[in-house]
């Protein structure tokens, strides 16, 4: 089966505590407005009732905006509100098991932080990576040594499916990572933890324009 890969040359993630106390639906919508193209919803504390709640919320403004939902580690939340696609982590759930659960429609990404997980990556089941942290990041607690741009290099180059860039990444170094060779920015506080999300959103999509990054594409089944 193909499975058709949105544009993912500005994927944000935000939830809850990415937004600076200002509502998930108003920073995503006004980011989205900016140019972001992919948004992944993560929320760690919560409830499952109100993570399904808030994410079919947002996905029926998605949806009309034409931007794909994935949600953040729970397979279950995905499937139940029919999101796009979801992702996972190497701690979460076996992709083997997300790609059963999951079924052929839904997209299916999996992190990756070293080029010991690239081995990991079986494009039968994954349709594109999150490679990083690119840099140091205070977004995720637990994030892994930063890879560097090298690092980065390295592992985009290994891998046999798309993969966005996710770490540390901000305007001011966005067209050095682009030059990795990935096929996007997956962003955290450049764009949710700004006061503007949406004017974030335009000056990121303008460098991206600018350096030129990979669109549209199918994975191979």
């Amino acid at each position: 089966m193909r499975r058709p890969l949105p544009d993912l040359s500005l994927y944000l993630i935000a939830g809850p505590a990415d937004t600076l106390g200002r509502p998930v639906r108003d920073v995503v919508m006004a980011a989205v407005a900016g140019g972001v193209s992919v948004v992944q919803l993560r929320w760690k504390e919560h409830s499952t009732r109100e993570f399904v709640e808030l994410g079919r919320a947002l996905l029926a403004e998605l949806r009309e905006a034409g931007v794909p939902l994935i949600v953040n580690d729970r397979v279950d939340v995905a499937m139940a509100i029919d999101a796009d696609g979801v992702h996972v982590g190497q701690d979460d759930m076996q992709v083997e098991d997300v790609r059963r659960l999951a079924g052929d429609r839904m997209l299916v990404g999996l992190s990756v932080t070293s080029m010991a997980d690239v081995a990991g990556v079986d494009p039968r089941l994954v349709d594109y990576a999150g490679v990083g942290p690119v840099f140091a990041t205070g977004s995720k607690a637990d994030a892994t040594v930063p890879l560097g741009l090298d690092g980065t290099r390295e592992v985009v180059s290994a891998l046999k499916v798309p993969a966005v860039a996710i770490g540390g990444i901000t305007l001011a170094n966005a067209a050095r990572v682009m030059s990795t060779g990935v096929n996007g920015l997956s962003l955290i506080s450049a764009i949710a933890g700004r006061e503007d999300p949406g004017g974030a959103a335009v000056e990121l999509r303008t460098l991206i324009r600018e350096v030129g990054a990979a669109g549209p594409t199918e994975v191979g089944r």
